[in-house]
């Protein structure tokens, strides 16, 4: 028995290997651009922005300590599954 009926429509991104393609299509994009860093001239204001590929080293901690403060901040304000029904 299949999942799906016959009438329900397909997305593209239904297909795993479509999601692989994007998957891989996002990271060699990440790759160029982290490369380009190595071909033009910035004017950095703090010695640290000289550092090779600093902005998506910067980028990437940066995004990685937001999902680490919403899950402690999560354990605060997370409410029971009834809170709203008393």
């Amino acid at each position: 028995m299949s999942d799906s009926s016959p009438d329900e429509k397909t997305y593209w991104l239904d297909n795993s290997k479509n999601v692989a393609k994007v998957f891989w299509g996002v990271v060699a994009v990440c790759v160029l651009l982290f490369a380009a860093d190595a071909f033009y001239h910035k004017h950095v204001g703090l010695e640290a922005e000289s550092v090779f590929g600093f902005y998506g080293i910067y980028g990437f901690v940066a995004c990685v300590a937001l999902v680490l403060a919403a899950k402690e901040l999560r354990k605060i304000l997370m409410r029971d599954e009834d809170y709203y029904d008393r």
